[in-house]
């Protein structure tokens, strides 16, 4: 049975009115900080850790456990967890995972915050962090005695190099190390971390599985080996999400199968077009053929999203491309992707590791679901005032 079969047709409705269920297409909204049980028996059971029902409101309400649910079957993963940010879902599966004195390699193309949180926050608890290529070549010789885990964005949300992930997990299972990856720009639509020996999946929910750029979410999804120790972090960890963000989460996860196919479509569409221009020096997209890791995209994944980079040739000014974001109608200015708006951002990128754009001031345009033409005559129109 398909995925999205599976995940629409969940049962999590348990609401009970005169002995009749009440048959509502969408789960009501559960709001509870205190549970009431049905006997003194239950109580004590809850006490011991050994009653099966929801005994307080951080244990994870019916809303929340039909998103992780429903994201552990688009995962394939043995347990899935929701966090109230994918920043903070990030930094939950690093305090768990690791310990003082621990070591780990963060590879130099993932989410600008990722690598502020590794380097300011990490180092606080004798954590020590080194980053590795963007593209992960020669992993095994940044690897120490006290390495514990490598963290993977493949493809970068910047630069959008892709990593050779069967190379990396047959390293790191050679060292017995965690594979964590952030799998937000594929979603687990396009992408499966954990069916190709990664450990461990986080999706910002934020952006393309929520698409409507209305609430701040991330999960986690471990495989079997490393379920039991995370589950029992959650738990300690109080840990909890509004029930109303998780059933606008569920509404655009649910459609996330026709959504993403009209990103890409937009995104190649336009990407395609911009590669012609003469005032562009290179567009990144794994999807195009130019891309320099295309056989690698091509290998891993069944398809791309909305979200690339792109370049203008070197005598274009910095303040020709603030003109150029400014002449934009169609293209929100913000910093986020993965909604039903497009939007446009630049930065200039700065890398600890060799990177061939560093320095470089990298476009990054998240292709929306408007009109393709739409968006190709609004980029067009804003380029020709600054060629």
């Amino acid at each position: 049975m398909d995925d999205f079969t599976k995940i629409i047709n969940l049962d999590f409705d348990h609401n009970i009115i005169g002995n009749k269920r009440v048959n509502t297409v969408n789960s009501p909204e559960y709001n509870a900080s205190t549970i009431l049980f049905d006997s003194h028996e239950d109580m004590m059971l809850a006490e011991n850790g050994k009653y099966t029902g929801i005994y307080y409101g951080t244990n994870r309400m019916p809303n929340s456990r039909e998103l992780e649910e429903s994201l552990n079957i688009l995962e394939n993963a043995s347990l899935t967890r929701i966090f109230p940010s994918g920043i903070s879902a990030i930094r939950h599966v690093l305090l768990s995972f690791l310990k003082s004195g621990d070591h780990i390699l963060v590879c130099d193309n993932v989410y600008g915050p990722t690598k502020l949180l590794c380097r300011l926050f990490l180092s606080k608890f004798n954590i020590e962090a080194d980053y590795i290529p963007p593209d992960a070549q020669n992993i095994e010789d940044f690897i120490k005695e006290n390495t514990k885990a490598i963290f993977l964005e493949s493809p970068g949300s910047i630069t959008f190099e892709i990593q050779d992930m069967d190379k990396i997990v047959q390293t790191a299972q050679k060292h017995n190390l965690i594979t964590i990856i952030d799998n937000t720009w594929a979603t687990p639509l396009y992408f499966k971390p954990l069916e190709k020996g990664i450990d461990i999946s986080i999706q910002s929910i934020t952006k393309y599985i929520s698409g409507n750029s209305d609430i701040l979410m991330g999960s986690v999804s471990v495989n079997e080996k490393h379920a039991a120790h995370f589950d029992k972090y959650y738990s300690l960890m109080g840990i909890c999400c509004s029930s109303k963000d998780c059933i606008l989460a569920l509404k655009g996860l649910k459609t996330l199968k026709i959504r993403l196919k009209e990103h890409e479509q937009n995104a190649f569409f336009l990407a395609s077009w911009l590669e012609g221009q003469k005032i562009v020096e290179k567009v990144l997209y794994p999807a195009l053929k130019s891309h320099p890791q295309h056989d690698l995209y091509k290998r891993y994944f069944k398809g791309s999203s909305g979200l690339f980079g792109v370049i203008l040739k070197k005598e274009v000014s910095p303040e020709k491309i603030t003109t150029f974001l400014n002449s934009l109608n169609l293209f929100g200015l913000g910093f986020s992707w993965g909604g039903y708006k497009s939007l446009v951002s630049a930065g200039r990128v700065k890398r600890d590791c060799f990177c061939e754009y560093d320095q470089r001031i990298i476009i990054r345009i998240s292709a929306g679901l408007e009109d393709k033409e739409d968006l190709k005559n609004d980029l067009e129109n804003a380029l020709k005032k600054i060629s």
